[in-house]
């Protein structure tokens, strides 16, 4: 079977559901998010696209409710032992199914928690959901109760994230040979891409994000290629992916010559990196790690062109994005802990010149601070020391 995790460390964080659930008196969970789903039972699919709910209990027990094709999906990379299936036919209602689901549960009457922030709930199926559990029992968002519990990895979550990194190395190694004047922007995805899946990994929960020349300010994928310029500009942010754990980096390469500019934009860029990664430390909050990016570009005069968060929470993640919560932006409250996966990425986007300059880095929250998982080190232009 393709799980990556013991029966016992799968059984433990069910068992620290449950009690999250007993908590706030829920008799179940409609648990809908396909990262809730890995982490609970191993479950591996991308069938989350279509109507699909896995019901935990306040006694453990589970019920997975499904489509045809993840039948044997499910047997093969989760613990799950009750797997349902509902047909695809004309008039055919999967809320109702997950009703008697959860009567059988004995749920009737009773509260049932619902995991409402996902991809892997449309409008469309919450209002069946919200339809069929009508005077049947007590419908609650309980989004952040299993998310809450993978925000702290364990030994073995971590293991997997540093894999990822090595792999994220291996395709900053790939963009830093072919980064010159001239290069095809296909040629570098490929072979960064290409370095994760020959090493083992997998695809990320969203595209590597590339752009050259004024695009280089941009902060999402796009579609089009474009050949590298004499004087030109490359912005990379992509992640190594094992076990759908994910480690990003960020990256903005000066190509031919760096402008005094550019060189200035870099030095507040990683005087910010550095600053907030000092913040990173048990005892601290998101929102302080936001204060030291915001510090030094506004003090460099470089608040019109930032941005108003400056990483996130990094874990198992499935598409469309890697991003996963808690962010750093202003005010956060969330205290920081030993045992997250954090990514920090500074950006700047400066339209008025037509310039851009990025770093980011994943780390891992120490009892003293942070590990810096990347081995290569941060430069301006590829292959300066």
């Amino acid at each position: 079977m393709a799980i990556h995790f013991t029966a016992e460390e799968l059984g433990a964080r069910r068992a620290a559901a449950v009690a999250a659930m007993d908590a706030r008196g829920l008799a179940g969970l409609l648990v809908f998010k396909p990262e809730s789903m890995f982490y609970l039972t191993g479950y591996d699919t991308f069938g989350f696209c279509f109507f699909q709910c896995l019901w935990l209990g306040r006694d453990g027990g589970m019920t997975l409710l499904t489509r045809a094709p993840d039948l044997r999906q499910a047997r093969h990379t989760s613990v799950i032992e009750d797997i349902r299936v509902w047909v695809d036919t004309a008039g055919a209602d999967p809320a109702e199914e997950l009703r008697r689901v959860a009567s059988e549960h004995g749920a009737a009457g009773e509260g049932v928690g619902v995991e409402l922030d996902t991809y892997g709930l449309t409008a469309a199926s919450w209002r069946r959901v919200e339809a069929a559990f009508e005077g049947f029992a007590r419908l609650e968002d309980a989004s952040g109760l299993v998310s809450d519990l993978r925000l702290v990895k364990s030994p073995a979550e971590l293991e997997l994230v540093r894999r990822a990194a090595e792999l994220a190395d291996d395709a900053l190694t790939e963009a830093e040979r072919l980064a010159v004047p001239g290069a095809f922007e296909g040629d570098i995805l490929a072979a960064m891409q290409g370095a994760v899946f020959r090493g083992g990994g997998d695809y990320p929960g969203n595209e590597f994000i590339i752009g050259s020349g004024r695009d280089a300010l941009l902060c999402r994928y796009f579609s089009g290629r474009r050949r590298l310029g004499s004087r030109d500009q490359l912005t990379l942010e992509f992640a190594g992916a094992w076990r759908h754990y994910h480690s990003a980096l960020m990256r903005t390469f000066v190509i031919g010559p760096a402008a005094a500019r550019h060189q200035a934009l870099y030095r507040a860029c990683s005087e910010a990196l550095d600053g907030c990664l000092d913040a990173v430390r048990p005892g601290r909050i998101f929102g302080d790690v936001f204060a030291a990016h915001a510090r030094v570009l506004d003090a460099a005069g470089l608040r019109a062109h930032r941005m108003n968060a400056c990483g996130y929470s990094l874990g198992a993640t499935f598409a469309p994005t890697w991003m996963d919560g808690p962010m750093f932006f202003a005010g956060n409250p969330r205290p920081i802990e030993p045992g997250m996966v954090l990514f920090v990425h500074i950006i700047i986007a400066d339209s008025d010149t037509g310039l851009a300059m990025t770093l980011g880095e994943t780390v891992i929250v120490t009892t003293g601070g942070c590990d810096r998982l990347s081995r290569i080190p941060r430069r301006i232009s590829p292959g300066l020391s």
